[in-house]
């Protein structure tokens, strides 16, 4: 299925959504048992399943800044690492920030842009290829929140934002389905080299 983008506009990301730090915790984020807030890092993100919420480290925040709680609809961005993405939240629990190596964005209002269809452009090679052309750093690269805010982004109507916001739904079910089929197999194949040995009579 193709999409014949029309009518869209170009604009930069900062115009269209706001940019915020993720919040500024000193040092490692210290685990509490039964904390009230949820602390998502980059160890808990995955590019085909999302935040992996079971593994996100429940804590306490300090007083010193002011929690920018996460919203069903808002956007992460790892901006650090070698691969940068974003995923758009569904339904984040109350009471969740993410740390201070991601971009916390949240689209503006009247922007006529689709949360689920920013972070799907993000990930799309010609945003990836400006975004690693925009990158500063020698051990580890970097993207800066005015040099993210600067990149340009297209804005189709949403009827056609819409479209691609469920095609690339359905496309990550068949990789989480592809990925089950191939996790299975493997194992299937262990199994049967086990046999194998056994049969032999050698362990």
């Amino acid at each position: 299925m193709c999409i014949m983008f029309v009518h869209a506009f170009e604009t930069s990301l900062g115009a269209a959504a706001f940019v915020h730090a993720g919040y500024p915790f000193r040092g490692p984020i210290d685990e509490v048992q039964d904390g009230p807030v949820r602390a998502v890092q980059m160890k808990d993100m995955d590019p085909l399943d999302g935040v992996h919420w079971d593994r996100v480290t429940r804590t306490r925040l300090g007083g010193r800044g002011k929690a920018d709680w996460l919203l069903p609809d808002d956007v992460l961005f790892v901006s650090r690492g070698t691969r940068f993405y974003a995923i758009c939240l569904d339904a984040p629990p109350q009471g969740a920030v993410c740390g201070p190596h991601l971009f916390h964005l949240r689209v503006k209002p009247g922007s006529a842009l689709l949360a689920g269809f920013l972070a799907w452009q993000i990930n799309r090679a010609p945003f990836q290829r400006a975004l690693r052309r925009a990158a500063e750093g020698s051990s580890q690269l970097s993207v800066r929140r005015p040099v993210l805010e600067a990149l340009r982004i297209v804005v189709p109507p949403l009827a056609d934002q819409a479209r691609v916001v469920e095609l690339a739904r359905l496309a990550r079910s068949e990789q989480r389905l592809y990925v089950r089929l191939i996790r299975n197999r493997d194992s299937m194949f262990e199994s049967m080299a086990e046999a194998l040995v056994s049969a032999s009579g050698h362990s």
